[in-house]
């Protein structure tokens, strides 16, 4: 999915979030208001209004909201454009009610807030502009051209030209700054709900193909009644043919092989999510169970596992959680995609801290957003250059979100930086000049041994056949 469609695609997909009856609702409290302000106004203030045009401008909304609701059931959800004309008739409305009542002298002007508000939360960018631009533009035109406020006795109620100018400063600069605040926020929630759900996806998958391996086991375990089944039977077949050696020696075969399934079985565990083998892993295992996926892509990939000042000359064993290995596989996959030729993955540890290194030799990352790498759809347009050098790959940097926030959930801290910087500490050899990622556990949150949650030592529980 290219970038603008995406925009648009979020744009839409922001609209069909509001119910017509949420719209309905809202527009039935600004009637009641309206007709309560009118009526306040002229029977406690005695203020001279043309109520005739008024109580038509309400009445329009009110026969636009009962025929919404005799035409649409209660459940619609508005299109982009659908979205747009409602709110865009509010304004409208609004604006009218407050050019027959005073235009900007009325208080109630700083109520053309609500469509643009109402705008930037669930619309695009162009439908939130065009709404904004429209309410600037009635607020210009209501600060020039209205029908005064007159009270019983002929007054006519106008405030002085500066208060007059200051309230269309106030207005305009709110509907921008409230407009471009809440479009934003919105944007960025919404970036996020959808990060997230990608999340949820990546590590349901993983977690997926972690339990396919106790499916095996647990296959294993089920294998054991029907192998008993035909040891028993055949055991049966040997002693009832004595007279016939050629068929008891078939059933004898018959025995063997089932007692060599048995011993092929009898290691596998009783259960799937029990099986110790499953849960705990060395840490070059799922490092390289991470990287299998991207060391034959046209990359040279590099191991290098070590332990670190005064961590023990044997590698720990980790807990094998799918949310380490979803996440530095994504880590991976991204030196791989951006690397010119090598990748080098390192581990390292000590009695405290468990270390991965992630390097390329690439460009490394654009200065510009090595501050902001891990946000979701950072990537809003690519270069000139990605597109020739890249043309395949789309990223948006959900993907170093997702490596990111699995583990972080792990207990990790990740550090991005440049082998090129000169500030950074990381590397010091010249062909590790590309990105470098820096990812640390406290040992004790991950180690599957002596951490806070160790694995049980020992076997796997036999089960008899």
């Amino acid at each position: 999915m290219t970038d603008s469609n995406t925009s648009l695609w979020r744009g839409q997909e922001r609209s069909s979030w509001i119910r017509l009856r949420t719209l309905i609702l809202l527009r039935w409290v600004a009637i009641i208001g309206q007709i309560t302000a009118i009526t306040v106004a002229q029977q406690t203030y005695h203020v001279q209004l043309e109520l005739g045009l008024c109580y038509l401008a309400i009445g329009v909304s009110v026969m636009g909201n009962l025929t919404a609701i005799l035409l649409f059931p209660q459940n619609k959800r508005l299109s982009e454009f659908e979205n747009f004309l409602m709110v865009m008739f509010d304004l409208l409305q609004l604006a009218f009610l407050l050019y027959l009542t005073g235009g900007l002298n009325n208080p109630f002007a700083l109520l053309l807030l609500g469509p643009v508000t109402i705008a930037a939360n669930v619309m695009s960018t162009r439908s939130t502009l065009i709404i904004g631009g429209a309410a600037i533009v009635l607020a210009t035109l209501l600060a020039q051209f209205h029908l005064p406020l007159r009270t019983d006795l002929g007054l006519v109620l106008d405030i002085p030209d500066i208060l007059l100018f200051g309230n269309w400063a106030a207005i305009v600069i709110a509907i921008v700054f409230i407009g471009a605040y809440s479009h934003r926020i919105s944007a960025e929630v919404q970036s996020m709900s959808e990060a997230l759900a990608a999340t949820h996806m990546a590590l349901a998958r993983e977690q997926k193909l972690t339990d396919l391996g106790g499916v095996v086991a647990a296959a294993a375990h089920e294998l054991g009644t029907p192998l008993a089944t035909i040891k028993l039977t055949s055991s049966e077949l040997i002693e009832e043919l004595d007279d016939r050696p050629d068929l008891k020696e078939d059933a004898a075969l018959i025995r063997e092989q089932a007692d060599r399934c048995r011993d092929i079985l009898r290691d596998m565990g009783r259960a799937g999510k029990d099986d110790l083998h499953l849960r705990q892993a060395p840490l070059s295992a799922v490092i390289h169970e991470a990287a299998e996926p991207h060391i034959h892509r046209g990359k040279q990939v590099h191991f290098d596992e070590g332990p670190g000042p005064d961590g023990d000359v044997q590698q720990p064993s980790i807990l094998r959680k799918p949310e380490i290995i979803h996440g530095l596989r994504n880590l991976i996959q991204n030196a791989v995609d951006f690397a010119r030729a090598q990748v080098w993955v390192e581990a390292e540890w000590t009695p405290d801290r468990i270390t991965v290194s992630i390097m390329d030799d690439g460009r490394g990352y654009p200065s510009h957003i090595i501050g902001r790498i891990g946000d979701p759809f950072m990537r809003r347009r690519r270069a000139e250059s990605d597109l020739r050098t890249r043309p395949e790959y789309e990223g948006m940097g959900l993907g170093l979100f997702i490596a990111k926030t699995l583990l972080e959930r792990s207990g990790a801290e990740l550090k991005f930086a440049n082998g090129s910087d000169p500030y950074q500490a990381v590397t010091d050899q010249a062909e590790r000049r590309g990105a470098i990622v820096l990812v640390t556990w406290p040992r004790k949150l991950i180690d599957a041994q002596t951490g806070d949650n160790p694995v049980p030592s020992g076997v796997n529980e036999r089960f008899q056949v």
